[in-house]
C-alpha cells in the first residue's frame, strides 16, 4: 500500500493511505539508510512511503519512497547532527515579526539559503503589521524592499485584520506548504485563520523574555479547503545545512553569486582576496552586511564540520 506520512511525534506516525484518504498508526519496519548518517530522522512528515497493515490494523512502513527535497534544523543536543523537519515541499513559508517577537535577519537568512540549497521555493511572510506604529511599517518596508530587490516574494499579512490573506491562499493553493518562524511569531494563529475549523492550539508571548511559548510539539500535515496542505512545525530556532561544501555557500545567496564573474580570481570566496567584486558590493552597499554577515558564518560551519 502506497501513502503520505502525515503526522510524527518521533516513535510513531500516521500514515494516510492515498487512494481512500484512510488514515493509519504506523511504525517504522527495517533499518532506513540516513544521508551519511547525520540526520537523526529517516522519515518526516511530508514523505511518500510503502506499508502493510498487520491485522490489528497498526501500519508498519517497508519502503521510503526517494525525497524531492526537505528542510533540516540543527539538533538540540548534537550540533553537529540533523533532524528533518518536513519533507518534499512546494512552498516554504517564513513568518517574520518585527516584534512580538523581534525576529534576527541572520535567521531568516539562513532560513534562505537553506531553501536555496534544497530546491524549495521560499516565500516571505511579514506577519502581525497590524500592530505596527508608522516608525515600525517604515522598518518593515525597508526589509521587505532588501528582500524583494534580492528576487524574493514577499506579503505583508495579518491574521486578525485579514490583511492580504487572500493573496497568500492563492500563493499555496494546491501546493504543499510548511509555515516556518520562531515560537509566538503566528503560526498556528495563522493556520487557523486561512481555515478556522481547524482550530490548533495558540500560544501566548512571554513577558519576560518576548519570546514565544511553543505550542506545536510535533509536525503534522492540514489539508486546505481551498486545495494543498500545510505541515505544521515545532517552533524552530537554527536552520542547518549538511553536506553542502564550503564553495557551495555563495551559489545560496544569489546576490553574492551574482557578482562572482566580476572577481579577480576565479576560485574566490569572498572573504579577503583582492579586486573581490563582492567585498566592494559590500562596501557600495550593494550588498547587505547581515546577509554576508550570515554568509561568513556558514562558512565558519562548513569549516568545522569538516567540509572541504
Amino acid at each position: 500500500m502506497k501513502g503520505l506520512i502525515i503526522k510524527s511525534t518521533g516513535s510513531w506516525y500516521q500514515v494516510m493511505e492515498l487512494d481512500t484518504k484512510k488514515i493509519f498508526e504506523a511504525r517504522i519496519r527495517g533499518k532506513f539508510k540516513l544521508i551519511k548518517t547525520r540526520l537523526t530522522n529517516p522519515l518526516a512528515v511530508g514523505d511518500f512511503v510503502e506499508f502493510q497493515l498487520e491485522a490489528d490494523d497498526v501500519a508498519w512502513i517497508t519502503k521510503i519512497e526517494p525525497k524531492k527535497n526537505y528542510l533540516i534544523r540543527k539538533s538540540v543536543n548534537l550540533s553537529k547532527e540533523a533532524h528533518i523537519i518536513a519533507s518534499n515541499i512546494d512552498v516554504a513559508c517564513f513568518i517574520y515579526t518585527l516584534i512580538h517577537p523581534e525576529t534576527s535577519l541572520g535567521f531568516l537568512d539562513r532560513f534562505l539559503a537553506c531553501c536555496e540549497a534544497y530546491n524549495i521555493t521560499p516565500l516571505i511572510l511579514f506577519n502581525k503589521m497590524d500592530i505596527l506604529g508608522a516608525e515600525e511599517m517604515e522598518i518593515v518596508k525597508n526589509i521587505e524592499a532588501l528582500y524583494q530587490n534580492i528576487g524574493y516574494e514577499t506579503i505583508e499579512i495579518s491574521s486578525y485584520s485579514k490583511l492580504n490573506l487572500d493573496e497568500l491562499k492563492e500563493s499555496i493553493k494546491d501546493k504543499t506548504t510548511v509555515f516556518f518562524g520562531h515560537s509566538g511569531s503566528g503560526k498556528s494563529t495563522l493556520v487557523n485563520a486561512l481555515q478556522p475549523d481547524l482550530n490548533l492550539r495558540t500560544g501566548e508571548i512571554s513577558d519576560t523574555h518576548l519570546k514565544g511559548k511553543h505550542t506545536t510539539t510535533f509536525a503534522q500535515m492540514h489539508f486546505w479547503d481551498f486545495g494543498g496542505s500545510v505541515i505544521d512545525t515545532p517552533g524552530v530556532r537554527e536552520f542547518a545545512m549538511i553536506d553542502v561544501e564550503k564553495e557551495e555557500i555563495q551559489h545560496y545567496f544569489p546576490e553574492i553569486f551574482a557578482k562572482k564573474e566580476q572577481c579577480k580570481y576565479h576560485n574566490c570566496m569572498h572573504i579577503n582576496e583582492p579586486k573581490c567584486a563582492v567585498l566592494e558590493g559590500l562596501e557600495t552597499g550593494e550588498i547587505e552586511e547581515t546577509r554576508y554577515s550570515t554568509y561568513l558564518k556558514l562558512m565558519e560551519e562548513a569549516e568545522n564540520i569538516g567540509l572541504k
